[in-house]
Formats: structure tokens, C-alpha cells, sequence
């Protein structure tokens, strides 16, 4: 009898990392809506893909999913872009909204609603939202001078402010958290009575610890909120910005761009209608330039309009080039579209999450991509499929069958103690990645998945099975049993790829022979028959051998500046 029937059933979905929702269980997640003055980069796709990949691991749990994504389109940013191009706002705003939405059915980003801040529906949301706020006697007329960045659309306090010199050597005053420059602005507007909300932010954030992670982040929002709140202006005057929502029952003044913007997470959720189902499991991501937005002003609106804040705020660090933050005057910045083509819509998912870490900044380069595809995807996983269903080691193209006593640990077992140590870290594998997704850490996720790919490839060259003699009754029972076990550790990391490379995840299953009924979380028993129960799939036809899982990436080629791709089999 195997040994293995004593471990604990950590696969046993009462034991994973979120319990199974209930039938009428929601999850709401977000990307920021993205402002639509420049074509998307890289940090506007790794947002969207670590959402995405939240998103699809909640489905895979059973949970009803709504993921947001879409364009921020109203600002005197855009106004002025716009009449710079010669064309209407909305006409420039679809144009450049259409090129994220490329960007997103191209890397595979399965959204579930895509707002834009120009739509009819958003501008009924801001209007009621607004009316609400006002009701309340925290909208008043006032008047406000200080500094104002137009490339951020932000106030600032003058200990927001410093001194530069601009390319030409003039003395200017710049923003000390983006550096962008501003200017001192003195007009008549609307004020949001934000300086009565630190206390109430305060209660919030201490009664809610995992409000906003990492747990730097919060740290730094609870050091923001040691100093007084000066109430916050939120609109403009319309002679200045008339590309914007009108301020209800004021014409002359237009609603604030970041109040209008963060109302659409509001908006999708149904809101005024209908919406406390999905706003109570709202979960935004967020890159950390927008905190204070998100984790101040946008919680002291919703507190202030009666509303709970957003359940968690999962705020991501920077994608770097050489260093240095991404510039168009710089000229270093990574263009998504040529990359997903370049290294495949898996290969830059994959990448991205791997690579990218919340707490820090991460730093891209093309031949850290070829690395880590070459070695964790084209190697050690695609050759460890294409090795255990080769017709060569498998010539019947089925799921093996698994011998228990072969496999125990006594007398007559071939078993080692290596062999062990993969199975338990197989056993515990979903619960390690379950975890990671749902903090948002999936690069520990991938990590974890990695080092299990590692010990079976490592189980499969220990025993060689290519060595056995399949005359002998005992060997083929042997081999038949090694190749179970490794196709049960494929199929395991097939399941769990799903939120992260669904294309690949999806080749590797089917080349196994699991059907689409059978890949959510809760199948996710690993190797049963070693617990004395059946396995749906042994003795099943593997699926057809569509090629490569993935193929090998080679270092660029110098004529057309595409990387080739390597076709032997590993």
C-alpha cells in the first residue's frame, strides 16, 4: 500500500486558499481607466494582465466575475491634444480608446465591461454622484489658488512643489511626486470638503489593514493622512475646459477630471441604479503614480456619498527601461503591440507576471524575455510534455495506468525518497499558487509552478524511462506507472497556468486529453489513485499533438529585428 495514502488531502478544495463561493457569490475587479494622451505601453498591459489574471482564476474558483478596463477621455490634457490634431475631442478619444482595445483582445484580456468616460451612461453616474455630494453640504462654491500640474491634472500643496530649471535653463516649479511642471492657478470653482475626511480615512484604513497592498503602500497612505487635508477643488471653470461633464445646475463649470474618472468604477457597477451587489466586491489595481487618487480622494467621495470604499486596493510599482522610467522624450518606451507580436501573446503575459513584483520597480529588457521564455516555457515545460507523450515513450497515446505497489515505499516498491518529495510538493502545489494569486503576487505563483516543473523533469531523468525494457512485465508496469505520475503533474500545472498563459494552459490540456468540463479549481485532485481512487482519466486517449507548446525563442536577428523561432522539437 503507498505511503502516500497518509499525506493530507491538501487538494481537497475545503482546503484551499478562498473558500468555494456560494452560488451568488461576486468579485469585482479593475484596472485603472487609462488616459488617452499617448498610445498604451508596457505598464498600461501589465495592469490589465494582472487583473486578467485575477479575474480568470475567480472564474476558474466559481465566482461570478466582472472585470472592468477602459479609457479616461475628458481633461484640458485632451482638449488641447485634440485641437493640436486638428480634430474633435471625441473623434481623437475613439481613436486612441481603440488602440487600447486592440492592445487587449491581441494580448488576450477578457474583459467583461470596457467604459469610456465620454459615454452617456458615465456622464448620468457623474451628474447623480455629484447631486449626492452637494446634497450633503460637501460641495461648495469657493474659490481656489495654488498649484496645478495640467500633465497630472492635479493640485498641489506648495510641499508637493520644488524648484527646476527646464531645457532651456528658465526656473520653474515641478511636481515632487511626478515632476511634471506646474503653475500657480487662481479661479473661482467648486471645493470638496475633503479636510473633514482624514479621521474617517483613518478609521477606515486601521479597521482594514489589507485595504491596500502591498503593505508598503498602506504605509505610505497612513503618513499622507498624519497631516491635515485641505479641502480639494473639483471642477473647472468651462471657459477654460469644455471637454468634460458640465457641473449639474452650473453650465459655467466643468466636473473635476480624476471626481469624473473614478466615478466609472461606480458606473460599471450599475450605479445609480442597481449596484450594491458588485460595488460590495469592488478590488481595483492600480499603478502606484495614482495612489493618492484611489486611496484618499476616491474613498473620502464614496464615504462621503454614503458608499463603502473599494474592498482592496492592489497597487503595482513601474516598468523601468535601463533604469529609467519610460519616456517618449527619452525614447525608451516599450511598445506593447510589437512585443506581444514578437514573443507571442503567452510569451509577454508570462513574462510580465513573472518578472513583475508590486513592491518594486521592474526593469525590461528583450533578452531577459528570451531567457525566462527559453528556460521556463519552450525548456522545462513544453520539453517535459513533448518527452512524456512522445509516441516513442507512449506509442499507445493513452493515460497510463498507475501501480500503487510499484510505487510504494516497502518491499517490491521503486519508489525513492526524491519521488515522495515531488508528489507532496505537487499535492500542496495549488494552495501555494491560489494564495499568490489571490495577493496579486503572481510572480510567486509562476515561481512555485516553476520549481514543481523542475523536480519532474528531474523524477523523468531519474528514472529514464526510455531505458526500460517494455518486454518485461514488471518494467512496463513501471513505465507505464512514471508517465501516469508525470502526466498528473502536467495536468496540474495545466490547471494552474490557466490564469496566466490560457492559451498555452489550453494546448497543454487538450494534448492531454482533459476536457473543457474539467478545468476549473475544484478538479484539482492530484493523483488520486495513489489515494486508493479512481482516476477519470487513466486508460483515456490523449489528445491530438499539435506541435510545440511553445516555441524556442532565438536572440534577435539583425535584418528584420524579430527573434527566430527554433522548430525541432526539445
Amino acid at each position: 500500500m503507498s505511503t502516500y495514502q497518509g499525506y493530507p488531502h491538501r487538494l481537497d478544495v475545503r482546503h484551499m486558499s478562498t473558500p468555494p463561493p456560494s452560488d451568488e457569490e461576486h468579485f469585482f475587479i479593475t484596472t485603472p481607466i487609462f488616459y488617452v494622451n499617448a498610445s498604451p505601453h508596457l505598464g498600461h498591459l501589465y495592469s490589465a494582465v494582472t487583473a486578467d489574471c485575477l479575474h480568470r482564476y475567480k472564474l476558474l474558483q466559481g465566482f461570478k466575475s466582472k472585470f472592468s478596463t477602459g479609457t479616461d477621455e475628458h481633461g484640458l490634457k485632451i482638449q488641447q491634444a485634440a485641437e493640436s490634431a486638428g480634430k474633435d475631442p471625441l473623434i481623437f478619444c475613439t481613436d486612441v480608446s481603440e488602440r487600447f482595445k486592440r492592445l487587449f483582445v491581441q494580448c488576450n484580456i477578457s474583459y467583461t465591461d470596457y467604459i469610456r468616460t465620454s459615454d452617456p451612461v458615465h456622464r448620468r453616474a457623474v451628474e447623480r454622484f455629484w447631486t449626492v455630494l452637494q446634497d450633503k453640504g460637501l460641495i461648495y462654491k469657493g474659490s481656489y489658488e495654488g498649484w496645478y500640474s495640467m500633465q497630472d491634472e492635479s493640485f498641489l500643496t506648495p510641499s508637493q512643489v520644488a524648484d527646476a530649471l527646464d531645457s532651456s535653463g528658465k526656473d520653474i516649479k515641478i511636481s515632487l511626486d511626478s515632476g511634471h511642471k506646474v503653475e500657480w492657478m487662481k479661479e473661482e470653482n467648486y471645493m470638496f470638503r475633503l479636510s473633514a475626511f482624514r479621521r474617517p480615512l483613518l478609521a477606515w484604513l486601521r479597521g482594514n489593514p489589507g485595504a491596500i497592498q502591498p503593505e508598503r503602500f498602506y504605509q505610505d497612505v497612513l503618513q499622507w493622512l498624519q497631516e491635515e487635508l485641505p479641502d480639494l477643488s473639483v471642477s473647472r471653470q468651462r471657459s477654460r475646459l469644455q471637454w468634460g461633464v458640465p457641473v449639474p445646475g452650473d453650465p459655467q463649470q466643468t466636473v473635476y477630471v480624476w471626481l469624473d474618472a473614478l466615478v466609472n468604477y461606480l458606473t460599471v457597477a450599475g450605479y445609480p441604479d442597481a449596484h450594491a451587489q458588485w460595488w460590495s466586491s469592488a478590488h481595483h489595481v492600480i499603478g502606484k503614480d495614482i495612489l493618492k487618487f484611489h486611496a484618499i480622494y476616491w474613498p473620502a467621495f464614496l464615504l462621503g456619498a454614503g458608499l463603502p470604499p473599494p474592498r482592496t486596493i492592489c497597487v503595482h510599482s513601474h516598468w523601468t527601461v535601463g533604469g529609467k522610467k519610460m519616456s517618449k522624450s527619452v525614447g525608451n518606451v516599450v511598445d506593447p503591440v510589437e512585443k506581444s507580436g514578437r514573443f507571442g501573446t503567452d510569451g509577454l503575459r508570462y513574462f510580465l507576471l513573472r518578472q513583475g513584483v508590486p513592491d518594486s520597480d521592474c526593469d525590461y529588457n528583450d533578452a531577459k524575455v528570451l531567457k525566462v521564455l527559453n528556460a521556463e516555457l519552450a525548456d522545462s515545460l513544453g520539453g517535459l510534455l513533448n518527452r512524456c507523450t512522445a509516441p516513442a515513450l507512449n506509442p499507445a497515446q493513452r493515460y497510463p495506468p498507475f501501480c500503487p505497489e510499484l510505487f510504494a515505499a516497502g518491499s517490491g516498491g521503486r519508489a525513492t525518497a526524491d519521488d515522495w518529495r515531488l508528489l507532496e510538493a505537487v499535492h500542496g502545489l495549488p494552495a501555494v499558487v491560489g494564495r499568490h494569486y489571490e495577493t496579486l503576487h503572481a510572480y510567486k505563483a509562476l515561481e512555485a509552478v516553476g520549481g514543481c516543473v523542475r523536480l519532474t523533469n528531474g523524477f523523468v531523468q531519474r528514472h529514464a524511462p526510455w531505458k526500460l525494457d517494455r518486454g518485461d512485465e514488471g518494467d512496463r508496469r513501471w513505465l507505464d506507472t512514471l508517465l501516469h505520475v508525470a502526466l498528473e503533474c502536467l495536468r496540474t500545472y495545466g490547471l494552474l497556468l490557466q490564469p496566466a498563459v490560457p492559451e498555452t494552459a489550453h494546448r497543454l490540456l487538450c494534448r492531454l486529453g482533459v476536457g473543457p468540463g474539467e478545468r476549473s479549481w475544484s478538479a484539482l485532485s492530484f493523483l488520486p489513485r495513489a489515494r486508493g481512487m479512481a482516476c477519470p482519466f487513466e486508460g483515456r486517449a490523449l489528445g491530438a499533438d499539435c506541435g510545440l507548446l511553445f516555441s524556442r525563442l532565438e536572440p534577435l536577428d539583425t535584418d528584420d529585428r524579430k527573434p527566430k523561432r527554433t522548430l525541432k522539437r526539445a
